[in-house]
């Protein structure tokens, strides 16, 4: 894959960091947090940390297992944006009435949505290479 870092070491016990990928010279790294799901749609299921779980050097890769004769999406994006993201829309959807007019009740679950497909294949956004 063109573009992907030259070191790549998975990480055991390292809370919120799957991936350490540093570029050639091993100069620079980033953390990576990878969450996959199957199907079509291009969303992801994430916790509460996540709205507060960000730094300049620490990125998502969200992977789209889409079926098994097709090569999966992969969605790399900086956890400001996807903190941003859920911090916001999670708010929003606190403020949405939800079946029967009800108020929704606040729980951990979160969301990242890519529907537009900005992230697929934007690697170059680890700043790596």
């Amino acid at each position: 894959m063109m573009g992907i870092p030259a070191q790549i070491t998975t990480l055991r016990n390292t809370k919120g960091v799957d991936i350490l990928a540093s570029n050639a010279d091993a100069s620079l790294s980033v953390g990576i947090q990878v969450k996959t799901r199957q199907g079509s749609s291009k969303a992801w299921v994430l916790t509460k940390k996540a709205g507060n779980n960000y730094s300049e050097n620490f990125y998502y890769v969200f992977v789209n297992l889409k079926d098994e004769m097709s090569r999966p999406d992969y969605h790399v994006v900086p956890s400001k944006i996807v903190a941003d993201f859920v911090r916001e829309g999670h708010a929003q959807w606190l403020e949405t009435p939800g079946h029967g007019g009800r108020p929704h009740r606040d729980n951990p679950v979160r969301q990242f949505f890519d529907t537009d497909g900005k992230y697929i294949e934007k690697w170059e956004e680890l700043g790596l290479e």
